[in-house]
């Protein structure tokens, strides 16, 4: 009588093979909604320099702790073993967080931090389980976690400050957190390339629903002809921010990401194009939605300076990095995205004299013309890209 296989252990980490994203993955975002949400709510409630510069700061924390969780789950297989429990914990902890947002910088400042560090411990916790048997992932993740130990320290030491002081200590300790992945070298991270990238593309969506979802809170309670147009032209901005990601870059950042050497090359590529520059577009999509916000709620006055560099400084900073996402990619410049960022920086003032209604219009149809002009001018290289029927470089 043959003795039985040996049962394979499940409360465990179990590196990743499949490049589809999980439910439960997707399950993980849906709370991070709750906290862009939040920080657009900060940032339209102190619609000044300094709620805007807390507002983006509270975000980027947010942002590292969320790509933690990406490269987390691109390394070890969400779903199975003591993982899937790890991840309900991390929710709940970003639950807390979020909750604690429109106060981050009063009486919550404690509670935000904590809970944060207690997100971050997790997701090194299981960084360790999963590299037990891989010597260079486990290098990387001391080094991560020692990053990890010494910014979320000083979060909770910030937090024992005046928000003067506080907004300080945050962001060395988001500057030293960020820049530990520089310090201890790539060779060792692990990544599933198709995975990586559609993760990074639906958290794209979901930033875009959450400005639909600031459409929705800043209407108020009248909706009459003024809001339907507001809202018929933010809806166009969305798709329009959809369009200039999904339609080509999305595909060729992917594809150079998978033909890229695995290990350090890859890897750096990862960090930067994804991990780092993805940030800029998220922000500029939440500005935007605060923008957005503050037109819905007086759709026949002019933006005060804050809320219009947030409208179409958004725009500007979005477009902006997909410049250097396509740099970083392919190495090729984007000159008519850069114009575009250009000349919506410069109708900043003009967006102080006009009604918010001719903002919003007017970046709607900039960007819409760009759209245009590429869809015409590369329709060929577009139509082989989108069903790949060529293998090329980007046009210049």
């Amino acid at each position: 009588m043959s003795s039985a296989a040996p049962r394979p252990r499940r409360m465990t980490a179990v590196l990743r093979e499949e490049e589809r994203v999980t439910p439960l993955e997707l399950f993980f975002d849906l709370v991070f909604v709750l906290a862009i949400t939040q920080c657009t709510a900060l940032m339209a409630d102190d619609p000044t320099w300094e709620g805007l510069a807390r507002g983006l700061l509270v975000l980027a924390l947010l942002w590292w702790a969320w790509v933690g969780y990406a490269w987390l789950t691109s390394v070890v297989q969400p779903e199975e073993g003591a993982v899937r429990l790890v991840i309900f914990g991390a929710m709940a902890g970003l639950l807390i967080v979020s909750l604690s947002v429109p106060d981050v910088f009063g009486d919550d400042a404690t509670i935000f931090a904590c809970a944060y560090a207690v997100i971050r411990a997790g997701q090194i916790g299981l960084f360790l389980i999963a590299s037990r048997d891989e010597p260079q992932l486990r290098h990387s993740v001391w080094g991560l976690a020692a990053g990890t130990a010494l910014g979320s320290c000083l979060l909770i030491l910030g937090s024992f400050f005046e928000p003067g002081v506080q907004f300080a200590i945050w962001t060395v300790a988001l500057v030293l957190d960020v820049g530990e992945p520089y310090l201890f070298g790539s060779e060792g991270w692990k990544l599933v390339p198709g995975h990586f990238a559609e993760r990074h593309g639906l958290i794209i969506i979901i930033a875009l629903g959450e400005s639909i979802v600031a459409i929705g809170a800043g209407a108020g309670a009248v909706v009459d002809a003024g809001v339907v147009v507001a809202a018929v032209l933010g809806i166009g901005v969305a798709a329009a921010l959809w369009w200039l990601y999904f339609d080509v870059v999305a595909i060729v950042a992917a594809r150079r990401l998978a033909e890229l050497p695995v290990g350090r090359e890859q890897n750096e590529v990862a960090r930067d194009s994804y991990s780092l520059l993805h940030f800029p577009m998220v922000a500029g999509i939440v500005l935007i939605a605060l923008g957005m916000k503050k037109t819905l709620g007086a759709v026949d006055e002019p933006l005060k300076l804050v809320p219009a560099v947030a409208t179409l400084g958004g725009a500007a900073l979005y477009l902006l990095a997909h410049v250097a996402f396509r740099w970083r990619n392919v190495r090729s410049f984007n000159a008519r995205r850069t114009v575009c960022a250009v000349l919506l920086v410069a109708l900043i003032p003009v967006a102080t004299e006009v009604e918010s209604l001719v903002t919003v219009g007017g970046l709607a149809a900039i960007l819409a013309a760009l759209i245009v002009y590429e869809v015409i001018r590369y329709s060929e290289f577009r139509d082989r890209i989108r069903h790949e029927l060529a293998q090329e470089p980007t046009p210049g």
